[in-house]
This record gives structure tokens, C-alpha cells and sequence, in this order.
């Protein structure tokens, strides 16, 4: 009996939309992160691109567990000397919630052009509205 492999043009993906709303962010960066590779598949292959389309509503509603609100930073570098920019979590949520789910899910992701493509199929909402309705994704829970 032979191994299966996938082929990236046999490759069938369908779209998923989750709700953030009173979630962890970890472990909905996790989900993600696994759809977003194909993981969930019986076809998986390590090194073909068979993850799926993924839209996660909510994100201004997710939670952040602990004290990590107010201990937790991110940084960001502007390319000058001495321009290392940090932003407390808290403010992050508040401001722009995206970035935070999507810098999670970046970072659960492999840094190759696998990930990078991958990370093209995420779409992040802060509402509860999107606008892919024309594919008919399937809610997860």
C-alpha cells in the first residue's frame, strides 16, 4: 500500500467562519492556525498547501486570560535607530483587535512561503459582519 501525497492543484478548500466573541485568543489562534494548514484533513501533506479559507467575526470580543492584558506587550520596530515601539495589550484589543488575533495566528504559523501563503486565506473582522457570504462558509464552534 502506498502514502498518499496531495497535490497543490487537487487541492479542494472550503471556507470556515468562526466567532471570537469569549474566546481565548491562544487557543482560538490555535484552530486557526490548524485550518489554515489543512491539519483537520485526512489528505494532509506536510509539504503542500491544502489549508482553507478561515473568517473569524468578533474579534473586538475576545479575552485575554491572567493578567496578560496589562503585562503582555507588543513590538514593533520602525527601521530607525532607537524606534522600538510597544503597545500593552490592553490598548491593543481596544484599538485594533485584528492585529492581535492575526499576530497570533502568525506566530503558530511556519515562517516559510507555505505560511505566508496561508496566512493570506485569514480574514479578521471586529463585527460580527463580513462580506463573504457568496462562499458559504460553514460555522464552527
Amino acid at each position: 500500500m502506498s502514502t498518499f501525497m496531495a497535490k497543490a492543484g487537487e487541492v479542494e478548500r472550503q471556507w470556515y467562519v468562526i466567532d471570537a466573541a469569549g474566546k481565548t485568543l491562544g487557543r482560538l489562534a490555535v484552530q486557526v492556525a490548524d485550518l489554515l494548514r489543512g491539519k483537520n484533513k485526512t489528505t494532509y501533506t506536510p509539504h503542500v498547501d491544502c489549508g482553507d479559507f478561515v473568517i473569524v467575526i468578533n474579534a473586538d470580543k475576545i479575552v485575554l486570560t491572567g493578567k496578560k492584558a496589562e503585562q503582555k506587550y507588543y513590538y514593533h520596530h520602525t527601521g530607525y535607530i532607537g524606534h522600538m515601539k510597544s503597545v500593552r495589550y490592553d490598548n491593543l484589543l481596544a484599538n485594533r483587535p485584528e492585529l492581535a488575533v492575526q499576530l497570533a495566528v502568525k506566530g503558530m504559523i511556519p515562517s516559510n512561503t507555505i505560511g505566508r501563503k496561508a496566512l493570506t486565506r485569514l480574514h479578521i473582522y471586529k463585527g460580527a459582519e463580513h462580506k463573504h457570504a457568496a462562499q458559504k462558509p460553514v460555522v464552527l464552534e
